[in-house]
């Protein structure tokens, strides 16, 4: 990751994937990158050269919202896109100075809520997907949901995972931009810095993704899973900010009421579910506190 330029880096990289004919302009010729030529940008937002040049360098770095907006138009932004390009041009404190930071604890609360709930899989993540809590129909959908695992890691580096989900590409690919959104300008943070340069380095499809620098807010998506015991499972997901905490997040999976998903998905916990009494050992909390 670039430390010192973030909104130098988002604006290169989503230019180059603007191509000329997507904005009124001739195609074609020889092009020594892919996309819009700095130039191009510039006059289609209404602004000189030199200045998008020293916006792209990191030697001006507090451009009006109205430029910046301009910009967004030229390089097709969306609405969430537009709004990280905004936060990239303001100043905010590194992460590692950060004063005042919010425990990343989870609520003694909210973990007994979650293993209260025997037919919902439920965890509760960070910032940087490591999951820090979940129940006992979570750990049966896979494994790695269970303290401990780093969530984007393991849909990228594990196989297991790759071979669960019917739907790995597109996740991947939101994963990574969620992430992205999550960063936002806080570049120094080493904790971020350490698991993306982790993940550049083991997988291909990672540092692709990254370098395209797209941005998506975290939200709830419909699921496609192949179980290795139940079969397929369409699940769809709620995501949850947890007030009070620094960034935490609880997913919250369920299928449609009376469909097929429905079915298996209780036939897993049954699965899942011990001898006897069926009570759940091993609950959110008491994973946490033996830890």
């Amino acid at each position: 990751m670039d430390r010192t330029n973030a909104l130098g880096d988002f604006l290169r990289a989503r230019r180059a994937l603007v191509r000329p004919e997507d904005v009124g302009l001739p195609g074609g010729g020889l092009r020594r990158v892919p996309g819009l030529r700095r130039e191009e940008v510039a006059m289609l937002a209404g602004i000189s050269s030199d200045y998008y040049l020293r916006l792209e360098q990191g030697r001006d770095r507090n451009p009006s919202v109205q430029v910046l907006q301009a910009i967004a138009g030229v390089l097709r932004l969306d609405a969430d896109a537009t709004a990280h390009l905004v936060g990239l041009a303001q100043d905010r404190p590194s992460s590692g100075v950060r004063s005042g930071r919010r425990t990343q604890q989870v609520p003694a609360s909210l973990l007994q809520l979650i293993d209260g709930w025997p037919r919902n899989p439920a965890y509760v993540q960070n910032r940087y997907t490591d999951c820090l809590a979940a129940n006992a129909l979570a750990n049966a959908l896979t494994p790695n949901y269970r303290p401990g695992v780093n969530l984007l890691r393991a849909v990228f580096l594990d196989p297991a995972e790759r071979e669960l989900r019917r739907d790995w590409g597109d996740l991947t690919e939101e994963g990574v931009a969620v992430l992205r959104s999550e960063a936002g300008a806080d570049a120094d943070d080493p904790r971020l810095r350490d698991l993306v340069g982790e993940l550049s380095l083991r997988s291909e499809r990672f540092r692709t993704l990254w370098a395209r620098h797209e941005v998506r807010p975290r939200r709830g998506r419909m699921s496609h899973l192949t179980h290795p015991q139940v079969g397929d499972l369409d699940l769809q997901s709620t995501k949850l900010s947890v007030d009070g905490t620094d960034g935490l997040t609880l997913v919250v999976f369920h299928a449609e009421p009376g469909s097929r998903s429905a079915e298996l998905l209780d036939i897993l916990g049954s699965l899942a579910a011990p001898a006897g009494d069926r009570a759940r050992p091993g609950s959110a909390q008491e994973r946490i506190e033996g830890q």
